[in-house]
């Protein structure tokens, strides 16, 4: 099991909580829990990142091995099942939304690899598919930064 991060997690962190000038300490730590294959996001969620370019998206480009594939039959028959709960629940501009971004390849990796989504978003009824509706019907754990990295006894000095 791993942890796969999703794009608000290396935005929200850049921008408020771990700025790379204030908490430093967060990027080590992502760097050493992705050594230790703890921590992994996919090349869809950096793509998403290098559209910034900023100083995260400079940072993103040095640690392509962070973003793995999803290009992979797992993958695509967890899309399969994914992608029909999703017709069932919503509109068609909330499925063309959801399948033409990186949420859903996140979450049907995770589903075919058995790792634990870790995002921002929270689990809400709403006509958009969020993260964590989508982890649940693929009973998918989904967690928080700050869930990750407390059970992960993380500490950043």
């Amino acid at each position: 099991m791993a942890y796969l991060l999703d794009a608000d997690v290396f935005v929200q962190a850049h921008r408020m909580h771990y700025s790379f000038a204030v908490c430093p300490g967060f990027w080590r730590w992502i760097d050493d829990a992705h050594s230790r294959k703890l921590v992994f996001s996919i090349k869809q969620v950096q793509k998403e990142l290098l559209v910034l370019e900023d100083e995260l998206s400079k940072w993103v480009k040095q640690r392509k091995s962070l973003f793995l594939d999803s290009e992979d039959s797992k993958t695509y028959d967890s899309q399969g099942l994914l992608s029909t709960w999703a017709a069932d629940h919503y509109a068609q501009y909330a499925l063309t939304e959801f399948f033409g971004a990186a949420d859903f390849r996140l979450v049907a990796f995770a589903h075919a690899f058995g790792h634990t989504v870790v995002t921002h978003e929270v689990y809400q009824v709403c006509n958009r598919v969020k993260i964590p509706n989508a982890c649940k019907a693929m009973d998918v754990p989904c967690i928080t930064t700050f869930q990750m990295l407390q059970t992960e006894g993380a500490r950043f000095s």
